[in-house]
């Protein structure tokens, strides 16, 4: 295989940087404390919040993926970038369920057009040179990166919050700014771009290909939800839980920073996990992680019950890397950024229908047993979605 040409080599780098930037959210440590103590919003309006977040993600998701395919990887996290810029701005003058909303549009809409564009952007930076083989290593490293962001923002975000709630809010500005300029640097690959007389009906043909027509697609896409979906409740549920447990304010940044570097450390290691472990014992690993993570944080409670929360970090940095490999394999190039997109799609919908009832929940139980509730779901769900997944891999093997 011939090697990486240079400028498409830098761009390797240029995303785990960028990838390090987009994850540095210095307000995510306490942003539900924002939410609750300083815009008066109940975990009821939080977890719809993030719903009413993921219907503008799930509106822009996949038509933006299509769209990058055909502007440009390039051009579209630079408007992903802006629209970070403006979102955050807008925090900064949010002081009702209202104006959170309106700001977290613009973020769900930038988030949308990063969604697919930056692992697209990888993939086909390698895609035939002798990296091809290394992607699942690559695609780690640009997710650890952006977890290594994600723990930096943390690790002063409570201190930052106690000395002037919107201090994080400013310094996130300044860090899209950061990115803005980073992807304008970018370089787009040179690829073969489809212009076809419907854009609906193109749109159609790749959602039947990754949801119907491509079995191992579909059931890495329900897996990759299902997985995905373990890792998120959590993150908004997580620091109510640590606050009744009369967790001190100060050890938020830390916590958040120490659960993202879980995340950083194993995404970083999974290609080796898979390498060893094999397809069949890394689904078993996931699934353990996640009944192991919510029953520890079901059962315990006070100072130290937030220690569960790190198992299902761990399995989101796990399965990332792994996943993705496996859809990008059976990802057309046309198409590449816009299929991703529809994977993205499908979780955001299946957050939107289910995460506001997980907040409900909360307001009426409280957040630990919910946790437990939880640990039945996944224990039921998760075993038939893995049994799927793994026996379309035998069938592809065997082909």
């Amino acid at each position: 295989m011939l090697p990486p040409m240079p400028n498409l080599q830098s761009n390797i780098k240029k995303l785990y940087a960028f990838s390090f930037l987009k994850m540095s959210l210095f307000p995510m440590a306490i942003i539900t404390l924002f939410w609750k103590d300083q815009v008066g919003l109940s975990l009821t309006q939080i977890l719809l919040l993030q719903g009413i977040f993921s219907v503008a993600m799930v509106v822009m998701e996949y038509p933006s993926g299509y769209l990058s395919d055909r502007i440009g990887y390039r051009k579209a996290l630079n408007y992903a970038s802006l629209l970070g810029v403006i979102g955050w701005g807008l925090y900064t003058i949010a002081d009702s369920f209202t104006g959170v909303l309106i700001a977290e549009i613009f973020l769900g809409t930038s988030l949308s057009f990063i969604s697919g564009s930056d692992s697209a952007l990888l993939f086909e930076s390698v895609k035939g040179t002798e990296e091809e083989a290394h992607y699942a290593r690559h695609q780690g490293r640009m997710s650890g990166s952006g977890q290594i962001g994600e723990s930096c923002g943390a690790i002063f975000a409570g201190l930052l919050y106690a000395a002037a709630p919107l201090l994080p809010f400013f310094i996130q500005i300044g860090v899209w700014l950061l990115a803005f300029f980073l992807t304008r640097s970018l370089v787009e690959p040179a690829r073969q771009i489809e212009h076809p007389t419907s854009h609906i009906k193109e749109a159609w043909r790749s959602t039947r290909y990754a949801l119907i027509e491509n079995k191992k697609l579909r059931y890495t896409i329900l897996l990759s939800l299902l997985l995905g979906l373990t890792s998120y409740y959590p993150v908004w549920l997580i620091q109510p839980y640590m606050q009744d447990g009369g967790v001190p304010i100060g050890w938020f940044g830390p916590i958040w920073a120490g659960a993202n570097l879980s995340v950083a450390l194993f995404a970083l290691v999974s290609h080796r996990f898979h390498l060893k472990l094999g397809d069949t014992k890394m689904v078993l690993l996931f699934t353990a992680l996640v009944i192991g993570g919510y029953l520890g944080l079901g059962a315990t409670g006070g100072v130290w019950g937030f220690l569960f929360y790190y198992l299902l970090t761990c399995m989101r940095g796990l399965r990332g890397p792994m996943l993705l490999n496996h859809a990008q394999q059976e990802i057309p190039s046309a198409n590449r950024a816009g299929i991703l997109s529809l994977q993205s799609l499908c979780f955001r919908l299946a957050f939107v229908c289910t995460g506001p009832l997980i907040g409900m929940l909360a307001d009426q139980v409280g957040v630990q047993q919910t946790f437990f509730w939880l640990t039945v779901a996944f224990s039921v769900t998760l075993p038939p979605a893995s049994w799927l997944f793994l026996r379309q891999l035998k069938q592809k093997k065997a082909l």
